[in-house]
C-alpha cells in the first residue's frame, strides 16, 4: 500500500520507529520519565489475556473465546495492550463479526493538564501514541468499516497527515467541524486568542473506500422566515378535476392533464397583522411559482398542451426511468410556470417551519448543544465529556442495528451508553480506575430495567430507552513473563497457553487434553499445530510421555501433521529421536528470543 503512494506526504518525528512504554501508578497515571522501546519489545507488543471480572445484566458474555458476536465488553487497562489482544481475538473471525465503526476521542495534546486526564504530551510522544493505536484499530475494522477520530485545532493537521499515511488518503471521507461553543464564546480549556475557538473536528476514514457502507442522513433546520417569504402563494382547490387531454412522453408513458372546476391562487401580503398565524393555519396550501426548465423537453411539451395558460392545471404521469421510476408524479402549472408546495420541501412543528436537508460537515451548536451534558449518564467529567447526541449522530452515519462499535478511549462511557441504547454491540476500553468506575456505573444504570438511565438520548422518539441487555467486564492480564524473565505463575496454565499461542500466531482451540501430571492445550494455524505443556513444577518429558500426548492428538487429527511443542519441562529425548515433523520450543527461552525484554 505504501509503495502505491510513493512520493505522498509523510509525517516524521523523533523515535517514529519506536513505541512509548507507559508504566502506570495505582491511579492509572503514567509514571515519568516514559521510555522509548523497540516496537517488538514484549512490554508493548505482547497480546495479553483478557481476564473476566464479572457479567452485568442479561445475556452476559463470560468466556470471550466462545463469544459468537464479540460484544458487549467493558475492558480495564492500557488500550495499546488491549487492542493487541483484540487484534489476535478478531484475526480469525469472519468479516461480518468484526468491528463496523470506531469512534475515539484521544488526548488533544493542548499542552494543558486537565483535572481528569493528562493532556500535556510532547509532540513526538503524542504522534507515537496515536500511530501505534491507529494501526491496531485499522486491523480490527471489517472491510466496510469506518473510523471517526475526534480532535481540536492544535493537532488536526498532524493527525490528518498521520491518518493519510496509515489509512491511505484515498480512504479519507470528510472532516466534521462541530461548533461546540455558541457564537461569541470559546471552547472551555482551549485558551483564548483574538479569534475565538468554538469548533472541534472529527476526521472520518474508511477501512476501504471501495467497500464503504455508511448511511446518508438528514437534519432539520429552522427556516420559518425564509419559507414564509419564499412560499407565499395560497392555492385553494375546490370541486372536481376533469381530464382534458392525454398524450405520451418520449418513452411512451401516458401524461394526463386535468383542470379543476374551482381553483384560487392568491399571493398573501406580509402586511397582514395576523400574517404568521394565517400562514401556519394554511401551511398545507402554501406554494411558490417557479420557472420551467427551458432545456426540459418533457416540461416544454406539457406547456404546449395547456389550452389556457392562466388557469391551473394538474399533470399526472408515471415515469419509467430515473430515481422516481414507477411512482406517480403530480404537478400544478399556471402561466407557463410550476406551482411547488412548501409541504413537499419542509415540515411544521408548532409555530416553526423546518427544512429537511442532507447532512453536511458543519454541525451547529444548536443541533448538538453541550449545555447540561455534565450530568448525562449521572457521570461528571469536566471539559472532555461529549454529548450523547453527538455520538448518536455518528453512529447513525456509521452503523446499523446490530453492528459492533469500539471506543478505546472510553472516558465517561458515552460511546458505549449510546451504542447500547441504539441496539448496537460495543467494546469499550478505559485505563484510569476512576474513569473506568464511572463508565461501569453508567452502563449499569443504562441496562437497569427498574430505573434505567433517562438522560441524553434516552427519551428521543426513536429511542425511548427502558433498560435491558447486558455486558461483560474484563481487565488486561499481567505479562506472561515476570520481570526476571521467568514464567508469570499469576496466570493459569490455560491462560499461559493462550498467550503463547497468540505470541507465535496460533489460534487457541477449545480441544483440551488432561493427563495426571500435565495439562496439554492445543493451538492451530492452518495445517500446523502447537501443544502447550506447561507446569509450575516442571519435570522431564520422556519418550513414552511424548508418545502419549501425540496419541491424544492423533485421535482427532492425522499423524502426518507438523507440531510445535511449547514447554518449560525438560525433555529426555535426543533431537534425532523426535518423531517426524515434531519440534520442541523451550519456554520462556523462545519468548525471550522473540522479544527484547528489558532492553532499552
Amino acid at each position: 500500500m505504501r509503495e502505491e503512494r510513493k512520493g505522498s506526504l509523510e509525517l516524521n518525528w523523533i523515535n517514529k520507529n519506536k513505541s512509548l512504554l507507559y508504566e502506570y501508578d495505582e491511579d492509572g497515571e503514567p509514571k515519568r520519565p516514559k521510555k522509548w522501546v523497540d516496537k517488538d519489545d514484549l512490554r508493548v507488543a505482547e497480546p495479553r489475556v483478557l481476564k473476566f471480572i464479572k457479567s452485568v445484566g442479561t445475556s452476559p458474555i463470560e468466556n470471550f473465546d466462545s463469544q459468537e458476536k464479540s460484544g458487549n465488553m467493558l475492558i480495564k487497562g492500557d488500550n495499546l495492550l488491549a487492542l493487541r489482544s483484540l487484534v489476535e481475538k478478531f484475526k480469525e473471525k469472519p468479516n461480518e463479526d468484526k468491528i463496523k465503526c470506531i469512534y475515539i476521542d484521544p488526548p488533544f495534546n493542548t499542552q494543558q493538564a486537565f483535572e481528569d486526564y493528562d493532556d500535556n504530551l510532547e509532540k513526538s510522544e503524542w504522534l507515537s501514541l496515536m500511530s501505534d493505536r491507529l494501526n491496531l484499530l485499522k486491523k480490527l475494522l471489517k472491510k466496510e468499516g469506518v473510523v471517526f477520530v475526534h480532535i481540536d485545532k492544535n493537532s488536526l493537521f498532524s493527525l490528518k497527515i498521520l491518518m493519510d499515511e496509515i489509512y491511505g488518503s484515498e480512504n479519507f471521507i470528510n472532516i466534521i467541524s462541530w461548533q461546540r461553543a455558541p457564537e461569541g464564546r470559546t471552547v472551555l480549556g482551549q485558551g483564548s486568542t483574538p479569534i475565538l475557538t468554538s469548533n472541534e473536528f472529527i476526521l472520518i476514514y474508511a477501512k476501504s473506500i471501495d467497500y464503504l457502507n455508511i448511511n446518508k442522513i438528514h437534519k432539520k433546520i429552522d427556516a420559518t422566515e425564509k419559507i414564509m417569504k419564499q412560499y407565499n402563494i395560497l392555492v385553494e382547490i375546490k370541486g372536481k378535476k376533469n381530464k382534458i387531454k392525454e398524450f405520451e412522453d418520449n418513452y411512451g408513458n401516458p401524461v394526463k392533464i386535468y383542470q379543476y372546476e374551482k381553483c384560487k391562487v392568491n399571493r398573501i401580503s406580509k402586511k397582514r397583522d395576523d400574517y404568521k398565524d394565517y400562514y401556519l393555519k394554511h401551511f398545507e396550501k402554501m406554494a411558490q411559482s417557479v420557472g420551467i426548465q427551458t432545456e426540459s423537453t418533457f416540461q416544454q411539451n406539457i406547456l404546449s398542451e395547456l389550452p389556457n395558460k392562466e388557469d391551473v392545471f394538474l399533470v399526472e404521469y408515471t415515469p419509467s426511468r430515473g430515481k422516481n421510476a414507477g411512482e406517480e408524479q403530480q404537478s400544478l402549472y399556471q402561466n407557463n410556470r410550476k406551482l411547488i408546495f412548501a409541504k413537499n420541501y419542509s415540515s411544521r412543528d408548532g409555530d416553526k417551519l423546518y427544512r429537511d436537508v442532507d447532512m453536511n460537515n458543519f454541525w451547529k451548536h444548536e443541533e448538538i448543544p453541550v449545555t447540561g451534558i455534565i450530568n448525562e449518564g449521572n457521570v461528571k467529567l469536566k471539559r472532555g465529556k461529549k454529548p450523547e447526541h453527538l455520538l448518536k449522530r455518528i453512529l447513525e452515519i456509521g452503523t446499523n442495528k446490530g453492528d459492533l462499535v469500539l471506543d478505546s478511549f472510553l472516558g465517561s462511557g458515552t460511546t458505549a451508553a449510546v451504542a447500547h441504547k441504539m441496539n448496537r454491540k460495543w467494546i469499550g476500553i478505559e485505563l484510569k480506575p476512576s474513569q473506568f468506575e464511572k463508565s461501569l456505573k453508567r452502563l449499569e444504570r443504562v441496562i437497569d430495567r427498574d430505573d434505567p438511565d433517562r438522560t441524553g438520548i434516552s427519551k428521543d422518539d426513536d429511542i425511548d430507552w427502558n433498560g435491558g441487555g447486558g455486558f461483560s467486564v474484563h481487565e488486561i492480564g499481567e505479562s506472561i513473563l515476570s520481570e526476571d524473565g521467568e514464567i508469570n505463575w499469576f496466570h493459569s496454565n490455560e491462560e499461559i497457553a493462550k498467550s503463547i499461542f497468540w505470541i507465535f500466531d496460533y489460534r487457541f482451540s477449545d480441544d483440551l487434553y488432561f493427563d495426571k501430571e500435565y495439562e496439554v492445550y492445543l493451538g492451530q494455524k492452518k495445517e500446523k499445530f502447537a501443544l502447550s505443556i506447561i507446569s509450575e513444577e516442571p519435570t522431564i518429558i520422556q519418550k513414552e510421555e511424548l508418545d502419549k500426548f501425540l496419541d491424544l492428538f492423533k485421535e482427532k487429527y492425522s499423524e502426518n501433521k507438523e507440531i510445535e511443542i511449547y514447554t518449560n519441562h525438560g525433555v529426555g529425548i535426543e533431537k534425532k529421536d523426535l518423531p517426524n515433523k515434531i519440534t520442541i520450543q523451550k519456554v520462556p527461552d523462545c519468548i525471550l528470543e522473540k522479544y527484547k525484554l528489558g532492553e532499552e
